[in-house]
Protein backbone atom coordinates (compact mmCIF):
# COMPACT_ATOMS: atom_id res chain seq x y z
CA UNK A 1 0.00 0.00 0.00
CA UNK A 2 1.93 3.84 -1.07
CA UNK A 3 2.45 5.70 2.24
CA UNK A 4 0.24 8.29 2.79
CA UNK A 5 1.54 11.65 5.45
CA UNK A 6 -0.52 12.04 8.27
CA UNK A 7 -1.48 15.24 7.06
CA UNK A 8 -3.07 13.36 3.72
CA UNK A 9 -5.10 11.61 6.18
CA UNK A 10 -6.73 14.59 7.64
CA UNK A 11 -8.92 15.46 4.58
CA UNK A 12 -7.79 19.46 5.04
CA UNK A 13 -4.08 20.53 6.41
CA UNK A 14 -3.17 24.36 6.02
CA UNK A 15 -5.77 25.39 3.52
CA UNK A 16 -8.02 23.31 3.15
CA UNK A 17 -7.33 -11.44 27.21
CA UNK A 18 -4.87 -13.88 26.01
CA UNK A 19 -1.64 -13.04 26.16
CA UNK A 20 -2.81 -9.79 28.01
CA UNK A 21 0.00 -7.70 29.75
CA UNK A 22 -1.32 -6.82 33.59
CA UNK A 23 0.42 -4.26 35.14
CA UNK A 24 1.39 -6.69 38.29
CA UNK A 25 3.28 -8.03 35.05
CA UNK A 26 5.00 -5.80 33.06
CA UNK A 27 6.53 -3.87 36.75
CA UNK A 28 7.91 -7.09 37.65
CA UNK A 29 11.96 -7.11 38.24
CA UNK A 30 13.30 -6.98 34.92
CA UNK A 31 10.45 -6.73 32.59
CA UNK A 32 11.18 -3.10 32.05
CA UNK A 33 13.78 -0.83 31.24
CA UNK A 34 12.64 2.53 31.01
CA UNK A 35 13.98 6.24 30.47
CA UNK A 36 15.18 7.79 33.68
CA UNK A 37 12.49 9.93 34.58
CA UNK A 38 12.59 13.58 35.99
CA UNK A 39 11.59 14.24 40.03
CA UNK A 40 9.68 17.98 38.77
CA UNK A 41 8.38 17.00 35.21
CA UNK A 42 5.30 16.22 34.33
CA UNK A 43 4.42 11.89 34.93
CA UNK A 44 5.99 10.18 33.03
CA UNK A 45 7.93 12.62 31.07
CA UNK A 46 12.24 11.51 30.62
CA UNK A 47 14.85 13.51 32.05
CA UNK A 48 17.01 15.40 29.70
CA UNK A 49 13.79 15.60 26.92
CA UNK A 50 11.85 14.18 25.01
CA UNK A 51 13.02 12.21 21.87
CA UNK A 52 9.89 10.93 20.14
CA UNK A 53 8.48 9.05 17.30
CA UNK A 54 5.00 8.42 15.94
CA UNK A 55 4.08 5.35 14.71
CA UNK A 56 1.37 5.28 12.11
CA UNK A 57 -0.65 2.01 11.86
CA UNK A 58 -3.93 3.76 10.08
CA UNK A 59 -3.88 2.82 6.64
CA UNK A 60 -0.25 0.48 6.96
CA UNK A 61 1.44 4.25 6.58
CA UNK A 62 4.29 2.96 9.22
CA UNK A 63 3.00 -0.61 11.06
CA UNK A 64 2.34 -3.31 9.69
CA UNK A 65 3.99 -3.17 6.07
CA UNK A 66 0.58 -4.43 4.94
CA UNK A 67 -2.17 -5.91 6.57
CA UNK A 68 -2.71 -9.47 7.17
CA UNK A 69 0.96 -10.74 7.99
CA UNK A 70 1.72 -13.37 10.34
CA UNK A 71 2.57 -13.27 13.41
CA UNK A 72 6.06 -13.85 13.32
CA UNK A 73 6.75 -11.27 10.17
CA UNK A 74 4.75 -8.18 12.06
CA UNK A 75 6.64 -8.44 15.33
CA UNK A 76 10.03 -8.34 13.36
CA UNK A 77 8.77 -5.58 11.77
CA UNK A 78 7.24 -3.91 14.92
CA UNK A 79 11.20 -4.71 16.74
CA UNK A 80 12.64 -3.26 13.55
CA UNK A 81 11.34 0.18 13.96
CA UNK A 82 11.98 -0.18 17.87
CA UNK A 83 15.65 -1.18 17.05
CA UNK A 84 15.40 2.58 14.85
CA UNK A 85 14.17 4.25 17.75
CA UNK A 86 17.04 3.11 19.58
CA UNK A 87 19.38 3.56 16.88
CA UNK A 88 18.94 7.23 16.35
CA UNK A 89 18.92 7.95 20.23
CA UNK A 90 15.37 7.77 20.96
CA UNK A 91 13.56 7.22 24.31
CA UNK A 92 10.16 7.14 23.64
CA UNK A 93 7.44 5.84 20.76
CA UNK A 94 3.99 6.72 20.22
CA UNK A 95 2.40 3.51 18.86
CA UNK A 96 -1.13 3.91 17.42
CA UNK A 97 -3.27 0.98 18.67
CA UNK A 98 -7.01 2.48 17.87
CA UNK A 99 -6.81 3.86 14.54
CA UNK A 100 -10.53 3.66 13.60
CA UNK A 101 -12.60 2.72 16.75
CA UNK A 102 -10.87 -1.17 16.71
CA UNK A 103 -8.26 -2.44 18.76
CA UNK A 104 -4.84 -3.56 18.38
CA UNK A 105 -5.21 -5.49 21.14
CA UNK A 106 -7.70 -7.79 22.67
CA UNK A 107 -10.47 -5.19 23.38
CA UNK A 108 -13.90 -6.50 24.85
CA UNK A 109 -15.17 -2.64 23.53
CA UNK A 110 -13.81 -2.43 19.98
CA UNK A 111 -13.49 -5.25 17.20
CA UNK A 112 -9.80 -6.08 16.18
CA UNK A 113 -8.08 -3.72 13.41
CA UNK A 114 -8.68 -4.71 9.77
CA UNK A 115 -5.10 -2.86 9.37
CA UNK A 116 -3.71 -5.62 11.04
CA UNK A 117 -5.49 -8.75 10.15
CA UNK A 118 -6.73 -7.61 6.89
CA UNK A 119 -10.51 -8.52 7.81
CA UNK A 120 -12.46 -6.53 10.03
CA UNK A 121 -12.60 -8.18 13.94
CA UNK A 122 -10.63 -11.20 12.89
CA UNK A 123 -8.64 -11.87 15.57
CA UNK A 124 -4.46 -12.36 14.65
CA UNK A 125 -3.78 -14.92 17.42
CA UNK A 126 -1.87 -12.52 19.29
CA UNK A 127 -1.42 -9.12 20.91
CA UNK A 128 0.55 -6.98 19.29
CA UNK A 129 0.43 -4.11 22.54
CA UNK A 130 1.23 -6.65 24.99
CA UNK A 131 4.25 -7.06 22.52
CA UNK A 132 5.31 -3.52 22.18
CA UNK A 133 5.34 -2.51 25.26
CA UNK A 134 7.49 -5.79 26.04
CA UNK A 135 10.07 -5.20 23.17
CA UNK A 136 10.53 -1.44 23.97
CA UNK A 137 10.69 -1.60 27.36
CA UNK A 138 13.63 -4.00 26.60
CA UNK A 139 15.28 -1.64 25.34
CA UNK A 140 14.82 1.59 27.36
CA UNK A 141 11.86 3.11 24.83
CA UNK A 142 8.86 4.31 26.78
CA UNK A 143 5.27 3.11 25.05
CA UNK A 144 2.74 5.80 24.64
CA UNK A 145 -0.46 4.39 23.15
CA UNK A 146 -1.47 6.55 20.84
CA UNK A 147 -5.66 6.33 20.27
CA UNK A 148 -7.74 8.16 17.53
CA UNK A 149 -11.16 9.37 19.99
CA UNK A 150 -13.83 9.30 17.34
CA UNK A 151 -12.88 8.38 14.26
CA UNK A 152 -14.73 5.31 12.74
CA UNK A 153 -13.63 4.61 9.56
CA UNK A 154 -12.09 5.81 6.28
CA UNK A 155 -14.64 4.89 4.60
CA UNK A 156 -18.38 5.44 4.17
CA UNK A 157 -19.89 2.06 4.26
CA UNK A 158 -21.03 0.20 7.52
CA UNK A 159 -21.12 -2.97 5.52
CA UNK A 160 -17.39 -2.77 5.36
CA UNK A 161 -17.10 -2.88 9.40
CA UNK A 162 -17.33 -6.01 11.58
CA UNK A 163 -20.41 -7.25 12.30
CA UNK A 164 -20.10 -6.63 15.64
CA UNK A 165 -19.33 -3.43 15.20
CA UNK A 166 -20.64 -1.03 17.68
CA UNK A 167 -21.40 1.27 14.95
CA UNK A 168 -23.80 -1.23 13.98
CA UNK A 169 -25.36 -1.80 16.97
CA UNK A 170 -25.72 2.13 17.60
CA UNK A 171 -26.04 3.21 13.57
CA UNK A 172 -27.44 6.94 15.79
CA UNK A 173 -23.77 7.05 17.13
CA UNK A 174 -22.46 7.36 13.49
CA UNK A 175 -22.52 10.67 11.42
CA UNK A 176 -20.78 10.10 7.96
CA UNK A 177 -18.91 12.89 6.55
CA UNK A 178 -16.57 13.39 3.77
CA UNK A 179 -16.81 9.56 3.02
CA UNK A 180 -15.83 8.61 5.98
CA UNK A 181 -17.80 7.17 9.34
CA UNK A 182 -17.32 9.24 12.81
CA UNK A 183 -18.82 8.99 15.95
CA UNK A 184 -21.22 11.64 17.45
CA UNK A 185 -19.01 13.62 19.79
CA UNK A 186 -22.22 15.53 20.77
CA UNK A 187 -23.94 12.33 22.14
CA UNK A 188 -22.74 11.54 25.95
CA UNK A 189 -23.04 7.71 25.48
CA UNK A 190 -20.46 8.64 22.86
CA UNK A 191 -18.37 10.32 24.46
CA UNK A 192 -18.69 7.58 27.74
CA UNK A 193 -18.29 4.47 25.15
CA UNK A 194 -14.61 5.72 23.46
CA UNK A 195 -13.38 6.73 26.81
CA UNK A 196 -14.37 3.09 28.30
CA UNK A 197 -12.68 1.51 24.99
CA UNK A 198 -9.44 3.72 25.18
CA UNK A 199 -9.14 3.30 29.17
CA UNK A 200 -8.98 -0.47 29.17
CA UNK A 201 -5.45 -0.56 27.50
CA UNK A 202 -4.38 1.99 30.03
CA UNK A 203 -5.99 -0.44 32.58
CA UNK A 204 -4.45 -3.87 31.28
CA UNK A 205 -1.26 -2.81 29.75
CA UNK A 206 2.11 -0.98 31.37
CA UNK A 207 1.71 1.66 28.42
CA UNK A 208 3.92 4.63 29.49
CA UNK A 209 1.37 7.72 27.99
CA UNK A 210 -2.04 8.34 26.67
CA UNK A 211 -1.86 10.24 23.47
CA UNK A 212 -4.13 11.68 21.40
CA UNK A 213 -3.70 12.91 17.95
CA UNK A 214 -5.58 16.09 16.02
CA UNK A 215 -9.11 14.87 15.19
CA UNK A 216 -11.97 15.38 17.32
CA UNK A 217 -14.41 17.03 15.08
CA UNK A 218 -13.52 16.03 11.67
CA UNK A 219 -11.51 18.30 9.56
CA UNK A 220 -13.88 20.88 7.35
CA UNK A 221 -14.98 19.12 3.72
CA UNK A 222 -16.15 21.94 1.36
CA UNK A 223 -19.40 21.80 1.07
CA UNK A 224 -20.54 19.30 3.61
CA UNK A 225 -22.27 19.70 6.88
CA UNK A 226 -21.46 17.18 9.75
CA UNK A 227 -25.11 16.34 10.41
CA UNK A 228 -25.48 16.82 14.25
CA UNK A 229 -28.74 18.37 14.67
CA UNK A 230 -30.81 15.62 16.12
CA UNK A 231 -28.17 15.51 19.21
CA UNK A 232 -28.20 19.45 19.32
CA UNK A 233 -31.40 19.70 20.03
CA UNK A 234 -31.43 16.57 22.03
CA UNK A 235 -28.61 17.54 24.56
CA UNK A 236 -27.45 21.19 23.19
CA UNK A 237 -30.54 23.02 25.10
CA UNK A 238 -27.48 25.43 27.48
CA UNK A 239 -26.46 26.92 24.28
CA UNK A 240 -27.32 29.27 21.65
CA UNK A 241 -24.35 28.69 19.51
CA UNK A 242 -23.73 24.99 17.90
CA UNK A 243 -19.88 25.74 18.12
CA UNK A 244 -19.79 26.66 21.32
CA UNK A 245 -21.45 23.05 21.87
CA UNK A 246 -19.14 21.45 20.10
CA UNK A 247 -16.52 22.77 21.80
CA UNK A 248 -18.12 21.90 25.44
CA UNK A 249 -18.34 18.39 24.40
CA UNK A 250 -14.56 17.87 23.30
CA UNK A 251 -13.63 19.82 26.62
CA UNK A 252 -15.83 17.13 28.10
CA UNK A 253 -13.80 14.25 26.48
CA UNK A 254 -10.44 15.87 27.55
CA UNK A 255 -10.83 16.72 30.93
CA UNK A 256 -12.89 13.19 31.68
CA UNK A 257 -10.01 10.86 29.88
CA UNK A 258 -7.41 13.08 32.17
CA UNK A 259 -9.06 12.59 34.98
CA UNK A 260 -9.42 8.69 34.35
CA UNK A 261 -5.81 8.15 33.44
CA UNK A 262 -5.00 10.02 36.54
CA UNK A 263 -7.06 7.64 38.60
CA UNK A 264 -5.86 4.85 36.91
CA UNK A 265 -2.14 5.19 36.57
CA UNK A 266 -1.13 8.59 38.26
CA UNK A 267 2.30 7.99 37.10
CA UNK A 268 1.78 8.13 33.40
CA UNK A 269 1.09 11.46 31.14
CA UNK A 270 -1.92 12.24 28.97
CA UNK A 271 -1.44 14.11 26.15
CA UNK A 272 -2.51 16.06 22.68
CA UNK A 273 -0.66 16.47 19.58
CA UNK A 274 -3.02 19.10 17.93
CA UNK A 275 -2.62 20.83 14.22
CA UNK A 276 -0.58 23.57 15.62
CA UNK A 277 -2.58 26.43 14.73
CA UNK A 278 -5.39 27.06 17.60
CA UNK A 279 -6.14 30.58 16.21
CA UNK A 280 -5.11 33.00 13.84
CA UNK A 281 -4.19 36.74 15.15
CA UNK A 282 -6.35 37.66 12.77
CA UNK A 283 -9.12 35.83 14.07
CA UNK A 284 -8.40 36.39 17.64
CA UNK A 285 -5.82 38.65 19.00
CA UNK A 286 -4.52 36.13 21.25
CA UNK A 287 -3.79 33.87 18.33
CA UNK A 288 -0.65 32.96 16.59
CA UNK A 289 0.56 35.22 13.53
CA UNK A 290 -0.13 32.65 11.29
CA UNK A 291 -2.56 32.78 8.58
CA UNK A 292 -4.03 29.06 8.99
CA UNK A 293 -6.56 27.63 6.24
CA UNK A 294 -7.95 25.49 9.54
CA UNK A 295 -8.09 26.76 13.25
CA UNK A 296 -8.28 23.69 15.68
CA UNK A 297 -10.90 26.48 17.48
CA UNK A 298 -12.82 27.03 14.82
CA UNK A 299 -12.99 24.34 12.87
CA UNK A 300 -12.11 20.84 14.74
CA UNK A 301 -14.00 22.45 18.04
CA UNK A 302 -10.86 22.14 19.78
CA UNK A 303 -9.67 24.78 22.28
CA UNK A 304 -5.88 23.09 22.52
CA UNK A 305 -4.98 26.50 24.30
CA UNK A 306 -7.37 26.57 26.58
CA UNK A 307 -6.62 22.88 27.78
CA UNK A 308 -3.39 23.92 28.72
CA UNK A 309 -4.49 27.10 30.37
CA UNK A 310 -7.06 24.91 32.44
CA UNK A 311 -4.27 22.63 33.55
CA UNK A 312 -6.15 19.29 31.63
CA UNK A 313 -3.71 17.13 29.92
CA UNK A 314 -0.14 16.82 31.33
CA UNK A 315 1.51 18.07 28.06
CA UNK A 316 0.85 19.49 24.56
CA UNK A 317 2.81 18.22 21.08
CA UNK A 318 1.23 20.64 17.96
CA UNK A 319 2.10 19.61 15.12
CA UNK A 320 4.64 22.46 14.03
CA UNK A 321 4.87 21.02 10.28
CA UNK A 322 6.04 23.93 8.23
CA UNK A 323 9.77 25.11 8.04
CA UNK A 324 11.54 28.30 9.70
CA UNK A 325 10.58 31.02 7.64
CA UNK A 326 7.20 29.60 6.02
CA UNK A 327 5.04 32.85 4.81
CA UNK A 328 1.92 31.30 6.25
CA UNK A 329 2.75 29.85 9.15
CA UNK A 330 6.54 30.20 10.84
CA UNK A 331 7.98 27.38 12.55
CA UNK A 332 9.74 29.72 14.63
CA UNK A 333 6.69 32.09 15.28
CA UNK A 334 4.74 29.26 17.05
CA UNK A 335 7.27 27.31 18.77
CA UNK A 336 7.81 31.18 20.37
CA UNK A 337 3.78 31.20 20.52
CA UNK A 338 3.67 27.67 22.45
CA UNK A 339 6.30 28.88 24.83
CA UNK A 340 4.11 31.38 25.57
CA UNK A 341 1.02 29.47 26.18
CA UNK A 342 2.73 26.54 28.30
CA UNK A 343 4.71 29.27 30.22
CA UNK A 344 4.06 28.96 33.92
CA UNK A 345 1.12 26.56 33.50
CA UNK A 346 3.02 23.12 34.36
CA UNK A 347 1.87 21.66 31.26
CA UNK A 348 4.79 20.01 28.97
CA UNK A 349 5.26 21.07 25.53
CA UNK A 350 6.59 19.25 22.71
CA UNK A 351 6.87 19.84 19.07
CA UNK A 352 5.94 17.57 16.59
CA UNK A 353 8.08 17.91 13.79
CA UNK A 354 7.60 16.85 10.01
CA UNK A 355 10.29 14.61 9.34
CA UNK A 356 8.44 13.29 6.13
CA UNK A 357 8.66 16.42 4.56
CA UNK A 358 12.78 16.46 4.49
CA UNK A 359 13.68 15.63 0.92
CA UNK A 360 9.85 15.66 -0.64
CA UNK A 361 10.41 17.06 -4.20
CA UNK A 362 6.86 18.34 -3.49
CA UNK A 363 7.59 20.36 -0.17
CA UNK A 364 9.31 23.67 -0.53
CA UNK A 365 12.85 24.28 -1.21
CA UNK A 366 13.65 24.96 2.58
CA UNK A 367 12.99 20.96 3.33
CA UNK A 368 15.33 20.15 0.32
CA UNK A 369 18.44 21.43 3.05
CA UNK A 370 19.06 18.42 4.92
CA UNK A 371 20.19 20.80 8.31
CA UNK A 372 16.62 22.35 8.04
CA UNK A 373 15.25 19.79 11.13
CA UNK A 374 18.39 20.43 13.20
CA UNK A 375 17.50 24.01 13.05
CA UNK A 376 14.35 23.74 14.29
CA UNK A 377 15.96 21.63 17.50
CA UNK A 378 18.32 24.53 17.90
CA UNK A 379 15.64 27.13 17.98
CA UNK A 380 13.67 25.12 19.93
CA UNK A 381 16.56 24.91 22.76
CA UNK A 382 15.82 28.60 23.08
CA UNK A 383 12.87 28.12 24.57
CA UNK A 384 13.11 26.59 27.90
CA UNK A 385 9.11 25.38 28.02
CA UNK A 386 10.22 23.30 24.73
CA UNK A 387 10.77 19.74 26.81
CA UNK A 388 11.18 17.55 23.44
CA UNK A 389 10.45 16.80 19.82
CA UNK A 390 8.49 13.95 18.19
CA UNK A 391 8.97 13.03 15.09
CA UNK A 392 6.61 11.92 12.16
CA UNK A 393 6.86 9.33 11.29
CA UNK A 394 8.69 5.78 11.79
CA UNK A 395 8.94 5.29 8.14
CA UNK A 396 10.83 8.17 7.02
CA UNK A 397 12.91 8.10 10.70
CA UNK A 398 13.92 4.68 8.75
CA UNK A 399 14.73 6.17 5.14
CA UNK A 400 15.96 9.45 6.21
CA UNK A 401 15.33 10.29 2.73
CA UNK A 402 18.18 12.92 2.93
CA UNK A 403 19.56 12.46 5.88
CA UNK A 404 18.31 14.96 7.87
CA UNK A 405 17.50 12.93 10.73
CA UNK A 406 20.75 11.58 10.88
CA UNK A 407 21.71 15.49 10.84
CA UNK A 408 19.63 15.60 14.31
CA UNK A 409 21.23 12.73 16.03
CA UNK A 410 24.81 14.45 14.88
CA UNK A 411 23.64 17.66 16.78
CA UNK A 412 21.69 17.31 19.37
CA UNK A 413 21.73 13.68 20.60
Amino acid sequence: MPRISRRGLGGAAFGTLAGLLSLTQASAPGASARPRLSEDAAPGLPAGGLRGMWIATVANIDWPDEPGLGAEEAQAGLAALLDTAVEHRLNSVFLQVRPTADALWPSPYEPWSAWLTGVPGRDPGWDPLDFAVREAHARGLALHAWFNPYRVAMHDDPGQLAPNHPALEHPDWVVPYGGRLYYNPGIPEVRVFVQDAMAHAVEHYAVDGVHWDDYFYPYPVAGEEFDDDDAFAAYGGDFADRADWRRHNIDLLVREMRERVRATRADIPFGVSPFAVWRNASTDPEGSDTRGGVQTYDDLYADTRGWVRQGWIDYIAPQVYWHIGDPAADYATLVEWWSGVAAGTGVALHIGEALYKAGDPASPEAWQDPAELSRHLTLCADHPEVGGNIFYSATHVVTDRIGAMSRVVADHY
